[in-house]
């Protein structure tokens, strides 16, 4: 993204050059930030020139072309990621940003990475192939086939002379030495590598001797490995019968092969303990099954054992069977005539309770009928007086309702006077001159108005 020069460069405008006065290193400050806002994080090609390795570990080289040169920095952490050594006149490509040390005020590159020159064009290459096949379902995880839980022989694909092909081999003897291995020696490097790596795996497939391949080779560039991305070499992992797990290069390498395979390992060596079970471990799970086995075999003896002193404890002559159950028969007739027995007993001493009961409960009727008289003559009593009382107190009330009733005093020749909103004038602050108003006499009502107040 390029810097708006209005709003960032202002400081070398007219006015500011002769009235600020601003330091060196502030000004190479500036000069640093507009370099890193303007040029953004590109890549770039160049021949390396006086390079050198720091015992920092930093890496400091010229970067140049025909025309101009420029300083390059790489730290530490970012070259311990190269998997190879950058030589003095090595042609390459980096992927840097722009910058300005500020100490000297030279222009310089951070490098964050490098590889060499032209493998642009093999990355270019590797992710359209990668698309391609994946869009043909080449990568679907629906479409590879599952590793067997025994194999029987082992098949390995790759060149009899590399180090990858004896780390297998070491860890398969490790964990499985008695396991037959058949090795498909094939080129893994080289202008036809890709065909005769496609031809051992069609070879391995047609033959079927293994019930599992292992396709590996060392690490190395993107050159190196270059023959795992050819599309004839996934063709032939996918038209393979026999399932396949490829162990190229180191964790970080990725190749197409590695995306059709049916497995992936990241290293040789995982892809031997991948294939291959641990015979210590199935030693060990062999002796732990054989014990559970023992365990359940013993246990169901020992129940069979149980059950037949049990079958045998219930196994009685007829004679003897017969005895008890007529013993059995008088000891339950027994239990039911003296339950019989008990319950007639225990419902006559219920009969006879409710009996008493009844009797100690009986009415006395002539003593009812007394207290019923003295009662009703009790009830008229207190009614005759409390009406006496009632009578009293209501002409009492009605004496001084009639004292309290406006009409009363209306017939006494007084009247009582409303505004025109009805309420009752008590003053004459109430009204004003040409207010309307209303009088109530003891009979009839007046309206009126008033002409003056005092």
């Amino acid at each position: 993204m390029w810097i708006n020069t209005k709003d960032n460069m202002n400081f070398f405008s007219e006015p500011n050059v002769t009235h600020t006065v601003i330091t060196v290193s502030e000004l190479n400050n500036r000069a640093k930030t507009l370099l890193e806002q303007a040029i953004p994080l590109l890549w770039i090609e160049g021949e390396i020139s006086n390079l050198k390795r720091y015992p920092s570990g930093h890496w400091y080289f010229s970067l140049k072309d025909i025309g101009a040169q420029v300083r390059c920095v790489m730290f530490r952490h970012k070259n311990q990621y190269l998997d190879w050594q950058p030589k003095e006149g090595q042609h390459v490509e980096v992927r840097a940003r722009a910058t300005l040390y500020e100490s000297r005020g030279d222009f310089q590159l951070n490098v964050e990475t490098m590889r060499r020159a032209g493998q642009g064009d093999l990355f270019a290459a590797f992710e359209q192939l990668k698309a391609r096949l994946k869009k043909t379902g080449l990568f679907d995880p629906s479409r590879k086939k599952p590793l067997p839980t025994f194999a029987q022989q082992i098949g390995i694909i790759t060149s009899p002379n590399t180090a990858a092909l004896q780390d297998v081999l070491s860890t398969l003897q490790r964990r499985m030495p008695m396991l037959p291995v058949i090795i498909y020696p094939t080129p893994v490097q080289g202008t036809d590598a890709a065909k005769s790596i496609a031809a051992a795996i069609n070879i391995a497939s047609n033959h079927a001797d293994c019930n599992v391949l292992i396709l590996c080779r060392g690490g190395g560039s993107i050159e190196d490995l270059w023959s795992f991305n050819e599309e004839i070499v996934a063709q032939a992992i996918v038209a393979c019968n026999i399932p396949i797990i490829s162990g190229i290069g180191h964790e970080t390498d990725f190749t197409i092969a590695d995306f059709v395979a049916d497995q992936r390992a990241p290293t040789p060596t995982a892809a031997a303990e991948l294939a291959s079970l641990d015979s210590s471990e199935l030693h060990h799970r062999l002796n732990t099954q054989y014990q559970r086995l023992t365990r359940i075999i013993l246990h169901h003896i020992e129940q069979q054992m149980q059950q037949t002193d049990i079958l045998a404890h219930r196994l009685t002559h007829p004679g003897e069977r017969l005895h008890n159950q007529q013993s059995l028969l008088k000891h339950t007739k027994d239990r039911l005539i003296n339950s019989y027995t008990h319950y007639i007993e225990k419902k006559h001493w219920k009969l006879n309770g409710f009996k008493q009961h009844l009797a100690s409960t009986a009415p006395k009727i002539p003593r009812l009928l007394t207290h019923q008289d003295e009662l009703t003559r009790r009830l008229q009593q207190a009614m005759a007086h409390h009406l006496k009382t009632q009578t009293i107190s209501l002409q009492h009330k009605q004496t001084q309702l009639a004292h309290l009733n406006p009409q009363s005093v209306l017939d006494r020749g007084y009247s009582i006077t409303y505004s025109a909103q009805g309420t009752v004038i008590r003053n004459s602050n109430q009204v004003k001159p040409d207010d309307k108003i209303q009088v109530k006499f003891a009979q009839g009502k007046a309206d009126a108005e008033i002409i003056k107040r005092k």
